[in-house]
């Protein structure tokens, strides 16, 4: 009888989740529209994003519902896979890095490393999990070799954290720290688009970032000024910022997720992006998967988001789907093993 009641309990605690997915996607895909419409933008790749998320989630829900350790250790070895073979992981023209496809190389790498560690929490024999404990190493390694030092470093602290995780037996206090650290990115962001940090350490976050970076920084914020509400609409920065328009190397992106936001959709367009991004926490934290599992893909996504914060990860399909496979893996249900317990086979069969 409390199997019976713990088991509708869960069914219900997926179901509001699932539910605000729903309508948080379904509110981001509208507003886009509707931006679009008034400042004649075009929102196919806002909504390309927004379908990938959504067929990754649910490739992932499946796929860890029915293979919880092999689904995501797959996952770990396609992404990296597509990490080495597709540098450039899109047809954009080649821009000299950071900008271009680093970030989206770094976020890829670390959806991988999260999916190993994802797989070593769920998998049951200690040899096992070592070796994909190693295979995450073996990504952090990867992007070093690949020059991702940004991959390499968020790589390793998705391990160090996968393996604090264990020692956590409360994920809600593990989960608030996340969304604490996404913000402090995002608000340190912000602050550097706005010229609001003081002179030494801009300087060195210029010359971290390169100065055509902050440049298109300052050009987001300004658009985002100009009409707050609504943007300049989706797919329209690239012809309306003066840095992108003199760049002979540009894919007319600002390269960092919320300040796009900002420009093209306003507060609201902000606001939504935060929302998509408190959804999959909220996922995460009501998931009936074990804790270590739930803050590891937690972890990884949250280094996502600081990747995106200062690049142009999200405008390639391959990082949105891995984004949700992730997501969908770390809160899938796996089905319970058929297998008869000990218990059961000693309790004698009952004939007619």
């Amino acid at each position: 009888m409390t199997s019976a009641a713990g088991s509708q309990d869960v069914g219900e605690r997926r179901n509001v989740s699932d539910a605000a997915g729903v309508v948080v996607l379904g509110a981001c895909a509208t507003w886009s529209l509707v931006t679009a419409a008034v400042h004649d933008g075009r929102p196919e790749g806002v909504l390309l994003a927004i379908l990938a998320v959504a067929a990754g989630y649910a490739a992932g829900r499946i796929g860890g519902a029915l293979l919880p350790v092999a689904a995501p250790c797959i996952a770990a070895l396609a992404g990296t896979g597509l990490a080495i073979t597709l540098p450039r992981l899109g047809p954009d023209p080649a821009i000299v890095p950071p900008l271009g496809h680093a970030g989206a190389t770094a976020a890829l790498l670390t959806l991988s490393a999260g999916a190993a560690c994802c797989a070593a929490w769920a998998a049951r024999a200690s040899a096992l999990r070592l070796a994909l404990r190693l295979l995450a190493a073996g990504i952090a390694v990867t992007a070093a070799v690949l020059g991702s030092t940004s991959g390499m470093v968020v790589c390793a602290a998705v391990l160090l954290c996968s393996l604090a995780a264990g020692r956590m037996t409360h994920r809600g206090l593990g989960i608030a720290g996340l969304a604490l650290a996404t913000g402090l990115v995002t608000t340190l962001t912000w602050a550097v688009a706005g010229n609001a940090v003081p002179d030494g350490l801009a300087a060195s976050l210029e010359g971290q970032l390169t100065g055509q970076r902050i440049d298109l920084w300052h050009d987001a914020l300004s658009l985002a000024e100009r009409d707050a509400a609504l943007g300049v609409g989706p797919g329209r920065f690239g012809e309306l910022s003066a840095t992108a328009s003199s760049s002979l190397l540009s894919d007319g992106k600002p390269h960092s997720a919320p300040l796009q936001q900002a420009a093209e959709q306003g507060v609201v367009g902000v606001v939504l992006l935060a929302a998509a991004f408190c959804w999959v926490l909220f996922a995460l934290w009501r998931a009936p998967r074990p804790t270590p599992v739930v803050l590891t893909a937690g972890a990884a996504l949250t280094g996502l988001a600081a990747i995106a914060a200062v690049g142009n990860a999200l405008s390639f399909t391959t990082v949105s789907v891995g984004a949700g496979l992730l997501a969908g893996l770390a809160t899938a249900r796996p089905l319970p093993d058929p297998s008869p317990t000990p218990a059961t086979e000693s309790q004698p069969r009952r004939t007619a």
